[in-house]
């Protein structure tokens, strides 16, 4: 019983971090090509 608990907390978990950093990622990406084009490649 508490396997199963675990496993749809840690199922809610994932989840959530993924919900949060998709947005990160997806600015850091948008800023990081801004970056690029702005000064360049190094």
């Amino acid at each position: 019983m508490l396997t199963a608990i675990a496993d749809v907390l840690r199922a809610i978990g994932s989840a959530i971090a993924t919900v949060v950093t998709l947005p990160f990622r997806a600015v850091a990406r948008l800023f990081g090509g801004v970056s690029d084009t702005a000064h360049g490649r190094h």
